[in-house]
């Protein structure tokens, strides 16, 4: 029989516990943290609605603890996305609903030095989010009329947004990597637009994610702390509904424990992007972006590409 390790009242095998420590030490914290969200608080008129439908592809590595004698991780993701926005009044002010429904399939591959070569292969529905946002400054309720004269001149605008992600996703308790988290997450999010020019804005956000636990971690329950992001957007505005941003953004914290027992795997990552949204048909657009991201203040990094078709309502 297989040496087992007890913690809290539970058992698992030595390999097996290796191979999870091993893995969560590699695995980014939390890949919500790692959106580039450009234009989230620009407004729009009331009854504005819009279904977005985005196909994603991520290539690239992940980061061990240096301390560890570790080779590296590969993994190759997609991940096509459903989205529906609905603009709302809230309190006399601009707000916005909006929904995500994830797909995922993907492959991870390490080298391990005691267990060798360690592969995962998963796709299936991922955890369903909701966000609330609502501007605080400078953007009221508008009809269209209004929101034309917002968008010759605009004003300085402030938001808030709350996103809620829910443990919706396929999950197998006896599996590191898994398309869903097992757990509840929220983001709190303040966002500032400063017009530098009619046509070229300056968008900063400040946001922090708070997670829930994951009690069916291989028999464990597995604690995070919370994750601190900031990301900076430079838009330049070219004509209703067509645009190009330079996105960045970066993030620290995420430290996880394993039943009382601290791992050496807090977070200090940052990415780098560009997005273009261009108008195709009347009511629709075509959004593509292309997003760098470096780890932990290393070499290892892993690119994203994105397209996602835009229809209005």
């Amino acid at each position: 029989m297989a040496p087992r390790i007890e913690s809290g009242g539970h058992s698992l095998p030595v390999a097996q516990l290796l191979a999870a420590l091993f893995l969560l030490v590699l695995i980014p914290t939390e890949l919500v943290a790692q959106e580039l969200t450009p234009r989230a608080y620009w407004p729009a008129p009331q009854g504005t609605r819009v279904a977005t439908v985005g196909l994603a592809y991520t290539d690239g590595d992940t980061v061990p603890d240096p301390s560890l004698p570790i080779v590296g991780l590969d993994s190759e993701i997609t991940t096509t996305i459903v989205g529906y926005l609905q603009t709302i009044e809230l309190f006399g002010r601009s707000a916005n609903l909006v929904f995500d429904v994830p797909y995922s399939s993907g492959n991870t591959v390490a080298e391990h030095p005691e267990l060798g070569a360690l592969e995962r292969d998963y796709r299936g529905l991922g955890d369903i989010g909701a966000t609330l946002s609502i501007n605080l400054m400078g953007a009221p309720a508008m009809n269209r009329e209004e929101f034309a004269e917002l968008r010759a001149n605009p004003p300085p605008i402030l938001g808030a947004s709350l996103k809620v992600v829910a443990p919706t996703g396929d999950y197998d308790s006896d599996r590191v990597i898994n398309v869903g988290a097992n757990r509840w997450a929220a983001r709190a999010q303040l966002g500032y637009i400063m017009p530098l020019t009619p046509r070229l804005l300056l968008e900063l956000q400040a946001g922090v994610w708070f997670m829930g636990d994951n009690d069916e971690f291989l028999g464990f329950t597995r604690e995070q702390e919370p994750i601190y992001a900031l990301q900076a957007n430079l838009v330049r505005r070219f004509s209703p509904g067509f645009w190009l941003s330079l996105d960045a953004n970066f993030y620290r914290g995420g430290r996880s424990r394993l039943d009382g027992t601290w791992l050496d795997d807090l977070q200090r990552d940052s990415r780098l992007g560009i997005s273009l949204v261009v108008p195709v048909v009347e009511r629709n657009a075509v959004k593509f972006s292309v997003a760098h991201g470096s780890l932990n203040d290393s070499d290892e990094s892993f690119i994203q590409y994105t397209m996602a078709l835009q229809h209005l309502f």
